[in-house]
């Protein structure tokens, strides 16, 4: 009889984060389900670690600062405080950025095209639009005002993280707009490494297909 394979944390992983986006505006309604909220964005933070764990060099660093935004999301619980939501968003954007290079150092140095290397290069682009969501969700903190959905809105994170992704997607509707000029030079730069991250990713996982099915490759 013939056994199913588990599933992989690559899969894992990418589910996770699509469950996360898909969440998002149901769950940033209200205090309660904010509290769920806070609770479910760290599944993919705890599955990516999980994945760096097979990358060598990549592992202590998302491990110290997962470990630092947790704290701080659990220290503003109980007391409450611009200093420490700004600490969590803060070190989550750090926290992917350290995920994003070692799953790409990942994708870089494969020698044969697997399934779980598909599903890492997807999740690399949503880890991509977290790690932007994360950066402007630190600086809604300390600068409410540099980032404004027209007429206005109540979901502020759900916005924010609609915001990171149609940026990373170069959609651009422009109904949530980026006020100061910090602000709009970041969300350029989104733009931008969205579109050279696909051509970039395109052009490895190709080379890597082709160098598989060169005669005398391992």
């Amino acid at each position: 009889m013939k056994m199913k394979s588990p599933i992989r944390p690559e899969l894992l992983l990418l589910l996770s984060l699509l469950l996360v986006i898909l969440l998002y505006p149901v769950l940033d309604r209200s205090e309660a389900r904010r509290a769920i909220l806070g609770a479910l964005i760290f599944l993919p933070v705890i599955l990516a670690t999980v994945e760096l764990s097979q990358v060598g060099g990549y592992l202590w660093p998302s491990v110290l600062t997962m470990s630092g935004s947790l704290i701080c999301a659990v220290a503003g619980t109980f007391y409450p405080s611009r200093a420490l939501l700004g600490g969590k968003w803060s070190i989550l954007t750090v926290f992917f950025g350290i995920t994003v290079a070692g799953l790409f150092s990942y994708i870089k140095n494969a020698r044969a095209i697997r399934d779980s290397h598909l599903y890492t290069a997807v999740s690399i682009y949503l880890l991509l639009g977290m790690q932007w969501f994360a950066l402007y969700s630190a600086i809604d903190v300390f600068y409410p005002d540099a980032i404004r959905q027209v007429g206005g809105g109540a979901d502020r994170h759900g916005e924010l993280l609609y915001f990171s992704l149609v940026t990373l997607s170069t959609i651009g509707y422009g109904d949530v707009v980026p006020i100061n000029g910090e602000v709009r030079m970041l969300a350029a730069l989104e733009g931008l490494s969205g579109v050279l991250y696909v051509a970039i990713t395109v052009a490895v996982l190709v080379s890597s297909y082709k160098r598989q099915d060169t005669p005398g490759e391992p």
